[in-house]
């Protein structure tokens, strides 16, 4: 049995708490305090270390599914909890006052995983805020040289999150990772995916 780290990352509000909500088997651990920071979000709770899910796939691997901290004060935190993981979801917020800018704060915060074709972008409340859209992400990845994936994702529904993971084991099965810990995780994720899928 052999375990996968995965780091949800993304502003505060942009639902990483909610995320792993969605899709871990254990009640999720978490280090949200009430949120003090009313001009960067609303939300009456925010994560200040990280948040903590699990979930197995039916090899008996685990995949241990961390949340960082989404406050820009907290940001010296994102690539330390990047490290190991096999991949990270970068979560925007459509609804945000500048989701772009946020993209780039984080393309920024990641780039050694980007750089390993590990991270995959994951929109949300594209449906109540259409602007910008899924090309403006496309266009402002390839204008810094680098080519990702981006979804639009609801995180409060379980089907979508599994989506967002599909499409980041699909982006490792395409990458040789030799005897990397995660190499032959890819296949055994699908499996899981379509058995997910029937329940």
């Amino acid at each position: 049995m052999s375990e996968i780290k995965l780091l949800f990352a993304g502003p505060m509000g942009a639902g990483k708490t909610t995320a792993i909500r969605a899709i871990s088997e254990i009640e999720p651990i978490s280090t949200e305090v009430a949120n003090t920071d009313l001009i960067e979000s609303n939300k009456a709770e925010t994560t200040v270390a990280m948040d903590y899910g699990e979930l197995t796939l039916d090899t008996g691997d685990k995949l241990r599914l961390y949340g960082s901290p989404g406050q820009k004060r907290f940001e010296f935190m994102w690539p330390l909890l990047a490290e190991g993981a096999l991949g990270v979801v970068v979560l925007l917020d459509n609804s945000r006052t500048d989701p772009l800018a946020d993209l780039h704060d984080f393309l920024a915060a990641f780039d050694t995983q980007i750089g390993a074709g590990r991270v995959v972008i994951a929109v949300g409340r594209l449906d109540s805020h259409p602007h910008p859209s899924l090309d403006d992400y496309v266009a402002a990845v390839s204008r810094r040289g680098q080519f990702l994936p981006v979804v639009d994702a609801d995180v409060r529904q379980r089907d979508d999150v599994i989506g967002v993971l599909e499409v980041l084991f699909e982006q490792l099965n395409a990458l040789d990772l030799g005897d990397s810990p995660g190499a032959n995780e890819g296949d055994e994720w699908m499996r899981f995916v379509d058995q997910a899928r029937v329940q």
